[in-house]
């Protein structure tokens, strides 16, 4: 992914699923025509020679000579913790959602998609009416919680939210099975912490953190009723309840650079040895869900913890964290006291916001997550023209012979190796715009009743279509994005590669724009999506999408021997806040830079062949390669969100993606006439060359 291998997005459901793409009727049969005023959409970001600073140099830093001009002058919107590419065409296609949005609302009578992006938005925006409500939609569930006196009254409380999707700390999720990845198996995974990631349990730097959060804590619970000494109290208790989970679970680093954690098929009974208290037979059968023969249980450690903890923490602790999690699960959707508190330690303490979004933005939010492909359907018949898909594909072609000429001639792959990559390059699957089957959403009920109570029919029904899938075979049709995500990704247990519609804008694809510029933006985008699919972890999987081990083991360890080197090399980056990059838990995302840039360079050389080069405003078409691949990165992040992503995120901040691959590059060299000890230039050793 562009931003993630999907696989963890994919698997990440099965603690609380979310709906995925069905088969249901075409676009053309079943969304209605809509209209949209370009004038009132934000202006695109594409590259301009005049973004160049000419006080810096492309071999000391790409980056800073293509970027800083543009970044110094667009600083954060105080809504936002990032702004940069991404985040100026999340704006874009808000502004078009928008648009749709407000049109679904106003039709009388409407039914389908119409019916449910109308009555999300609306009930969304009648602040009014939300506001009046306050807490009283949760508390028939609040007063469950009350009521709750031992472990197995818990249990079964456990069970019984997770028919509704509300998993607190275990729920299930369909997933493509790893050993026959055309079926769907039940997963379960770890969960139950509001932190970003286990180190925030533990380590000193992040006490100011821990602080604030237990201040959060006790602040939901006091609006929604506990005395201020007993919700300060109860907040203790939550953070001590989260921090023995923390222990026993995985960190993101850890999920992100082991795939096979997700994969551990176990029978149920065994399962239930592991985990007395709450047993996984008894799970599934309170689900509705046929007891299978086999399931997959991640993180065998987490599920034992929770059954012990069942049996040795206190009823009263156990309730103090669940009604702290329903509460702060709903704050988005309630008054303005709990969207404020909810702001104050997620936005703002947590990613360094300055204000809150505005409602608008908000409610889009929640329509993308809960019913996301039905607006979808609406955007792409205003928003992505069909020459747009034409031409993609076409790259997308270029691409891919780019990319199998560089497999077919590396020097350090043994030809049965070889002839397994180019196997699995020859099984991949391209996706753009959007899916060619919506999901039907039969059987969702929506009203202009209540938002939260919009919410939680969307998550009811997003679960029970889940689960329904399990014992499935797997629909390779499904999108796990929606068309107006601003995004792109690879997924190894299907081979696909998927570029949504609202991705193809400037600066990543521009019509303008001259072809170096766009090989350096999509089409780089594009072969790191393929090259995912030989990144450390998505080269563990085969061409059908089958978990196995392709490799030689000569092979494998040369594989290992360069990409050390490339984990090296972003071990050695510094960021702004004096802390350095971990090149191990970015190492995926940075294989996947490097062989997509090379790729796209060799694609770009073929199309270009016999063609004049002409300067233009004074740039090589080499130049002007690289200055499309650099302006996708241009970013910046409040000091909050970056301290957060250097903990949390498989991918390296985007200044140093901006220059990681290049350097390693003997045709950036040769661009602008670098030389050896430029900043700019990694030779001998030092290159890193993999795909």
């Amino acid at each position: 992914m562009l931003l993630s291998l999907s696989i963890t997005a994919a698997l990440a459901a099965c603690q609380k699923p979310a709906g995925n793409a069905d088969a249901g009727d075409t676009a053309k049969a079943e969304a209605p025509a809509y209209t949209l005023d370009e004038s009132k959409l934000p202006p695109v970001n594409r590259f301009q020679a005049s973004d160049l600073d000419p006080g810096k140099s492309a071999c000391s830093d790409l980056n800073g000579y293509v970027n800083g001009k543009w970044v110094a002058a667009n600083p954060i919107p105080g809504d936002r913790s990032s702004w940069g590419a991404f985040e100026m065409l999340a704006e874009r296609s808000l502004a078009v959602q928008r648009q749709l949005a407000d049109q679904a609302a106003a039709k009388a009578g409407g039914s389908g998609v119409d019916k449910i992006v109308g009555d999300f938005w609306a009930t969304g925006m009648d602040a009014a009416k939300i506001n009046a409500q306050g807490i009283e939609p949760l508390k028939p569930e609040l007063a469950k919680i009350d009521a709750l006196a031992d472990g197995p009254a818990i249990a079964e409380f456990l069970r019984a939210s997770a028919k509704q999707g509300n998993g607190y700390l275990i729920g299930i999720g369909s997933m493509p099975d790893f050993k026959n990845s055309d079926i769907n198996i039940a997963a379960t995974g770890q969960g139950g912490l509001g932190l970003p990631d286990t180190p925030y349990y533990s380590k000193a730097e992040y006490q100011k953190i821990r602080d604030a959060y237990v201040a959060y804590i006790a602040k939901l619970l006091e609006l929604s009723g506990v005395p201020a000494a007993d919700a300060a109290s109860q907040a203790k208790d939550v953070l001590a309840f989260e921090t023995r989970l923390a222990k026993v679970s995985k960190s993101s680093e850890e999920m992100s650079r082991d795939v096979g954690l997700y994969y551990n098929p176990v029978s149920p009974a065994d399962a239930d040895k592991l985990s007395p208290n709450f047993p996984f037979t008894k799970l599934f059968e309170s689900q509705g869900v046929a007891v299978p023969a086999m399931f997959s249980l991640s993180i065998p450690a987490y599920h034992a913890e929770v059954s012990k903890m069942l049996a040795e923490v206190p009823a009263a602790q156990w309730k103090s964290y669940l009604r702290f999690h329903l509460i702060d699960d709903a704050a988005p959707y309630l008054s303005d006291d709990y969207v404020q508190a909810n702001y104050e330690f997620y936005g703002k303490t947590l990613g360094g916001q300055k204000e809150l979004r505005e409602r608008g933005k908000r409610v889009l939010g929640t329509v993308d997550r809960q019913v996301g492909e039905a607006l979808g359907q609406m955007y792409v018949k205003v928003a992505f023209p069909a020459e747009s898909k034409a031409k993609m594909q076409a790259l997308i072609k270029n691409l891919g012979e780019a990319l199998k000429g560089r497999i077919e001639n590396l020097a350090w792959m043994s030809a049965d190796t070889k002839k397994k990559a180019l196997e699995k390059w020859s099984a991949f699957q391209p996706r753009v715009g959007y899916p060619d089957k919506w999901r039907s959403w039969d059987g969702l009920s929506t009203s202009r009743d209540s938002y939260i109570g919009n919410v939680l029919a969307a998550r009811k029904f997003n679960y029970q279509w889940d689960i329904g899938k399990i014992g499935q075979p797997v629909d390779k049709t499904e999108w796990s994005m929606r068309p107006q995500t601003v995004n792109a990704n690879y997924n190894p247990l299907a081979n696909q590669i998927t570029f949504p519609a609202a991705i193809l804008q400037p600066p990543f694809f521009d019509p303008k724009a001259d072809d170096p510029i766009n090989y350096g933006g999509i089409v780089a985008v594009i072969g790191h999506e393929m090259t995912h699919g030989y990144d450390d972890q998505g080269s563990r999987f085969g061409p059908t999408g089958k978990f196995e081990n392709w490799w030689t083991p000569a092979d494998a360890e040369g594989f290992k021997a360069r990409t050390g080197k490339l984990v090296a090399q972003f071990d050695g980056y510094k960021a702004s806040n004096g802390k350095h990059l971990n090149g191990n838990h970015t190492l995926g995302e940075n294989i996947a830079d490097l062989g997509g840039l090379n790729a796209a360079y060799d694609a770009m050389i073929k199309a270009t062949a016999g063609q004049p080069d002409p300067k233009i405003d004074g740039m090589t078409r080499d130049q002007r390669f690289f200055y499309g691949w650099a302006t996708v990165w241009r970013r910046n992040f409040t000091p909050e969100e970056l301290d957060n992503r250097l903990q949390t995120d498989e991918h390296a901040l985007s200044e140093f993606r901006a220059i990681g691959a290049p350097s390693n590059m003997p045709a950036f060299a040769a661009a602008f006439g670098c030389k050896a000890g430029d900043a700019m230039v990694r030779d001998g050793d030092k290159q890193v060359v993999i795909w």
